[in-house]
């Protein structure tokens, strides 16, 4: 269930990521509440998901997630650079978190 809930709080931290751009574009309080709510999720979540796993792995699961998700997210929404080298460190920093977990 941990892993489910870790999952979920990196998707919350993306779609944070994602409301940051939002808000602003559009400085609306339903902007600011729905960031406010979906990073709120995400960091209840995490500490929910590092009660029973190690936080350095938790952490960097998390993380891996938002950060990368928010790189995707740039780039299919945002119309922010592709190149290739940008999707290469994208699929190490992934790769990176699955190894943690593989390895804990």
């Amino acid at each position: 269930m941990a892993w489910i809930v870790l999952v979920v709080a990196g998707l919350c931290e993306m779609m944070g990521v994602y409301m940051i751009s939002k808000y602003n574009e559009v400085k609306s309080m339903k902007n600011l509440a729905l960031l406010i709510f979906v990073f709120t999720l995400s960091f209840a979540g995490l500490a929910y998901a590092m009660e029973t796993l190690p936080m350095g792995t938790a952490y960097a699961i998390w993380t891996g997630i938002g950060a990368a998700g928010g790189a995707l997210l740039g780039m299919l929404l945002f119309n922010e650079s592709k190149d290739w080298r940008r999707v290469v460190c994208i699929v190490l920093v992934l790769g990176a978190a699955i190894f943690l977990k593989i390895l804990s």
